[in-house]
């Protein structure tokens, strides 16, 4: 596999750091160490801005919103240049009333703050627990996943215009067909004149629901990681 190797796209949060918080010396150092070697590049369900600060703006190019957006690292000014950024509508009207019977049909009738949230994209949240929840509510309502993937699919057929992933801790988060991780590699790859086997990916998120799933079960390279601490190990190999 790492012959053919030319870009090393990864996950962040439960990858290369802990939920939503900043890169770490140690990590920041080994990527450092992989880009002397390889093209880095950040794959995330979040805006290409909140990435790059939380990457302490590490030189790198980003994919946000699921390839919605695709920012580049601009290394004459230190910050990140947005080349795209899609931004689609949505119905909330019908999209709040799916939530609703959701909601009632699972039991999930209360919460705090707001039963949806629609992002500038056109990606939504269904925060199960609202969203103003705190977040030691949210922290031990799923941490498994389980209760979540026992309703995935319900979830899945009820958003059958938009990819639903099992996202953080007690939400799921959905992007408009047909943007996800896979998606959004493969469009890469045709902008720059590679193939698939050109790329490994990096990332936690592979189960049932998980925004990494279409890329594990796809023909791109990939390695397997369940607790960012283990990054510096889990890539030696590259290395």
């Amino acid at each position: 596999m790492h012959s053919d190797i030319k870009v090393i796209a990864m996950d962040l949060d439960g990858t290369l750091t802990q939920h939503k918080t900043p890169l770490s010396a140690e990590h920041r150092a080994v990527l450092e160490k992989l880009s002397k070697k390889y093209k880095l590049l950040m794959v995330g369900a979040g805006q290409v801005i909140r990435i790059f600060n939380q990457l302490e703006k590490f030189p790198v190019d980003i994919i946000g919103n699921y390839g919605m957006q695709y920012g580049v690292y601009n290394s004459s000014t230190g910050s990140i240049d947005l080349l795209r950024d899609i931004s689609l509508s949505c119905d909330k009207e019908l999209i709040t009333q799916k939530i609703e019977t959701l909601r009632k049909r699972y039991g999930y009738t209360k919460f705090t703050g707001e039963t949806v949230e629609f992002h500038p994209s056109g990606c939504v949240t269904f925060p199960i627990l609202g969203t103003k929840a705190a977040s030691e509510d949210k922290l031990s309502f799923d941490p498994d996943r389980a209760k979540r993937r026992k309703i995935y699919d319900e979830v899945v057929k009820a958003f059958d215009s938009y990819c639903v992933f099992v996202g953080g801790s007690s939400s799921f988060d959905m992007a408009p067909k047909p943007y996800n991780k896979y998606y959004a590699l493969d469009i890469y790859c045709k902008e720059n004149n590679l193939t698939h086997r050109n790329v490994v990916y990096i990332g936690d998120d592979y189960g049932l629901g998980g925004n990494d799933e279409a890329v594990y079960k796809s023909d791109f390279n990939y390695i397997t990681i369940d607790n960012y601490l283990d990054f510096p190990k889990v890539v030696s190999s590259l290395l």
